[in-house]
């Protein structure tokens, strides 16, 4: 008997029909790539720390990979980041070997890491492996700036909520998913026994 397919399978087909059709415009990359630079920066800038660990890595380029997506990050002298020319050396590559979109949402919602193929600089390697590990974003902070302490802390609370309730949710659908299998590799109960 064939094992079940994810009730979910159909999302990696269509994320792969989008992703083969005809490609964003330049402009549009760029603009998204810097914007996540601008959200990189902002968060980093909480961190005092992270911003001197980079700066001793002024200069160097590091390349993000994902399937046919990549974006080139040079360290600024003030320890942030900005958008590398796509002509820079990277000192550092790191691509993340898993294509399927929702294996890698599942693996976030499980606090998991994806899986990456890392090549070049060690030193740089090393700090962006601290930034990973220790740099989070406070988003009832920033909220909190703009919208006041209790308004900010009710949509935190509403957003961990969603969190949970996503990790229950995609647990129950893997739990779900892995039982079938389980169930066919269990012995049936033993009739010969008096």
């Amino acid at each position: 008997m064939a094992a079940p397919q994810s009730p979910f399978s159909f999302l990696d087909g269509l994320f792969e029909r989008v992703t083969s059709g005809p490609q964003p415009p330049q402009w549009l990359v760029h603009e998204v790539q810097h914007r996540l630079v601008l959200f990189i920066n902002h968060v980093l800038m909480q961190e005092p720390e992270a911003m001197d660990r980079l700066v001793r890595q002024s200069g160097s380029v590091a390349r993000v990979q994902w399937r046919i997506y990549s974006m080139a990050l040079r360290v600024t002298p003030a320890g942030l980041f900005d958008l590398a020319g796509e002509a820079a050396a990277p000192d550092l590559r790191v691509e993340i070997t898993d294509t399927s979109p929702l294996s890698l949402a599942q693996a976030a919602l499980r606090g998991d890491k994806p899986s990456i193929r890392i090549e070049g600089d060690v030193q740089l390697a090393a700090e962006i492996q601290w930034l990973v590990d220790h740099v989070r974003w406070d988003l009832e902070e920033d909220l909190a700036r703009v919208l006041g302490d209790a308004p900010a802390h009710a949509i935190g609370t509403a957003a961990r909520r969603v969190a949970q309730a996503l990790k229950q949710f995609v647990g129950a659908r893997m739990a779900g998913r892995a039982a079938p299998d389980a169930a066919q590799a269990a012995p049936g109960p033993d009739h010969g026994a008096p």
